[in-house]
């Protein structure tokens, strides 16, 4: 199945072997997890479980959804402006320059179109109706993060991709060429100069790979083949953290030392399990992640799109929502689709809560179609 994408060799696997984060025949997260992040008495969810268990699972209604085309018509008043366009998909404005991160616009999380895992429902916008995209940013390659059909659709697209190390060799083989790709490990940047793009800005911006505490893989046989990382993106006036997956870990507040502070901070806060509490954040956790990084107006992402867990499909905002306030937050919430200036974001209304109430006396959603995995597939899978 092409979308199993493909293993890394010749000069991309020596490259990788000589990343400290390389250990024999794989990657491996090297800061010791904190105590007590997962829960050892906590059973992982089964197969039957994932597919069928959990109440509330995806939304009743479809959620309110903006087309933003016309707002990105008009460039950001404070030269820095997020649109999240669900999942962890969001298109950062940044100084004249516009970042598109972990693009997903495939019906599912899933390497199959017919089984999987399937989004609430589409995208706000279609990928061919993007405005020109400077550069593309992909953390890592689980499905929800790297999708084959988005990726197909970007080969057609004169776009310079940025991602982690060992990721390209996806990309290559679904057609991207490899002039396109830029491979980073932790603590490497690659720049890319404004002058040099079709944006018409002259702002230099970085793109810096940086610690997270999460795992990589397609299939059964190619867990951690690849590297996963958090990005930051900085021009001159403004820098962005995006978490990638993660689970909470004191490589934050080294990230704060070395790249903070941030004007934007993304985080994931959706498809949390104690039995995986070490490599997803969930809400909790990652508002002590933010206090890590320094905090800043905090953008939640990795929820309302997909059910990739057994919790209520709202809880992670709901969650964050009763939370923050006593940790002095600033959450930036907006619907999707919704172009937000996080320096000017209002107070948080909490949308979300429309859906159930519309759904109310109309059929509930469906679950996702069950895909046939094996009972030994590792959890979580995303």
């Amino acid at each position: 199945m092409k979308s199993l994408g493909a293993r890394p060799d010749g000069a991309r696997l020596e490259r990788m072997k000589a990343s400290p984060m390389w250990s024999g025949d794989s990657f491996r997260n090297v800061h010791p997890i904190q105590p007590g992040l997962r829960d050892l008495t906590a059973p992982k969810p089964t197969l039957s479980e994932f597919l069928c268990g959990g109440t509330r699972r995806v939304p009743s209604a479809a959620l309110p959804s903006f087309d933003p085309t016309s707002s990105w018509s008009k460039a950001p008043g404070t030269g820095l402006r997020a649109t999240w366009l669900g999942h962890s998909t969001v298109l950062i404005e940044i100084d004249g320059l516009r970042v598109l991160i972990d693009p997903v616009w495939g019906p599912r999380a899933s390497p199959s179109r017919l089984a999987g895992p399937k989004r609430f429902q589409p995208v706000p916008v279609a990928l061919r109706s993007m405005p020109h995209i400077d550069v593309v940013v992909i953390s890592h390659d689980h499905y929800d993060h790297l999708d084959y059909p988005t990726i197909r659709e970007l080969m057609h697209m004169d776009v310079p991709i940025v991602t982690s190390l060992g990721v390209g060799a996806h990309l290559e083989y679904w057609g991207i060429a490899p002039q396109r790709i830029t491979e980073l490990e932790w603590w490497q940047s690659h720049t890319i100069r404004g002058d040099k793009t079709k944006s018409g800005s002259n702002t230099e911006l970085t793109i810096t790979a940086a610690p997270s505490q999460h795992f990589s893989g397609r299939g059964l046989k190619d867990r951690n083949a690849t590297l996963w990382s958090s990005m930051v993106i900085r021009t001159p006036k403004h820098s962005v953290f995006f978490s990638g997956d993660t689970g909470l870990t004191s490589e934050y507040a080294t990230i704060r030392e070395r790249l903070g502070k941030f004007d934007l901070v993304m985080l994931e806060v959706g498809a949390f399990h104690p039995s995986w509490g070490d490599i997803h954040l969930g809400p909790e956790h990652a508002l002590e992640a933010l206090a890590l990084l320094g905090g800043g107006p905090f953008l939640p992402v990795h929820w309302g799109t997909f059910s990739l867990a057994l919790h209520e499909w709202d809880a992670p905002v709901e969650t964050l929502l009763a939370l923050a306030p006593a940790q002095g937050a600033q959450l930036v919430m907006p619907r999707l689709g919704e172009p937000v200036e996080p320096s000017r974001a209002d107070k948080v209304v909490p949308w979300w809560r429309e859906v159930d109430s519309r759904g109310r006396g109309a059929k509930a959603a469906q679950e996702p179609v069950p895909i046939t995995l094996p009972k030994t597939m590792p959890w979580p899978v995303d």
